[in-house]
C-alpha cells in the first residue's frame, strides 16, 4: 500500500466515513454474532468499529509492521491479531460467526487470490455464518489514489458468481457511491 493511501486509512476523515457510512450498512445487512474474523484491517479503524460490537474479534493482517502496531495497540482487548496470509489462515473450520473485509480485496495481486480468500472464509465460517465486505469501485480517481500500489478491482457484475463458486449462498452485491458492498451466507 502506498504511503498516501496508508495515511488516509489512518485518518480522522476515514474514521468518520466508516462511522457514518459503513457502520449503518453493517448493522442492517448481517448479525455479526459472537466470534468475528476481519481480514486486512490495515491501521485498524474498521477493527475499532467492530470490536465495540462483538464479543471476540480475530484480525488477519498480511503486513508485518501493521500487524505489530495492531498487536501493541490492542493488547488486552477482545481482539486477537494474526500476521498471516488470509488465503490459507490455518484457523479451524467452522469457527467464526461472521467474516468481514473492508476495502482490501483490491490489494490482492490477482483475482485468483481473492477467490482463494473467499473459499478460505467459507471454510472457517460456521453454518449460516455471514460474510460481509466492501471494496473500491474501479474509477479513475481511485486508480490515481493507488499509484505505485496494487490495484486489482473486483468486478461487481462477476462478484456474486465468484462468491457462489466459493460455496456461499444468499449473495447480495450492490454498488454504493465509491464502493461495491456485498453480503453472503455459508449454507
Amino acid at each position: 500500500m502506498n504511503e498516501a493511501h496508508l495515511q488516509f486509512l489512518a485518518s480522522p476523515v476515514w474514521a468518520q466515513m466508516l462511522e457514518t457510512d459503513l457502520l449503518p450498512w453493517i448493522i442492517t445487512v448481517a448479525d455479526l454474532g459472537d466470534d468475528v474474523l476481519e481480514i486486512g484491517p490495515g491501521p485498524g479503524l474498521t477493527t475499532d468499529l467492530l470490536r465495540q460490537r462483538v464479543s471476540k474479534l480475530t484480525v488477519i493482517e498480511l503486513d508485518a509492521e501493521l500487524a505489530a502496531a495492531l498487536v501493541a495497540r490492542l493488547s488486552g482487548t477482545n481482539v486477537d491479531v494474526i500476521q498471516a496470509d488470509a488465503t490459507h489462515s490455518g484457523l479451524g473450520s467452522g469457527r467464526f460467526s461472521a467474516a468481514t473485509c473492508f476495502s482490501m480485496l483490491h490489494h490482492m495481486p490477482q483475482a485468483g487470490d481473492q477467490d482463494r480468500l473467499f473459499a478460505e472464509l467459507c471454510r472457517v465460517l460456521r453454518p449460516a455464518g455471514s460474510f460481509i465486505g466492501t471494496d473500491s469501485t474501479d474509477t479513475e480517481l481511485i486508480r490515481q489514489f493507488h499509484v505505485d500500489d496494487v490495484f486489482v478491482p473486483v468486478d461487481p457484475d462477476a462478484l456474486g458468481v465468484r462468491l457462489e463458486a466459493a460455496g456461499f449462498t444468499n449473495v447480495h452485491v450492490e454498488i454504493a457511491d465509491y464502493q461495491v458492498r456485498f453480503a453472503a451466507t455459508k449454507p
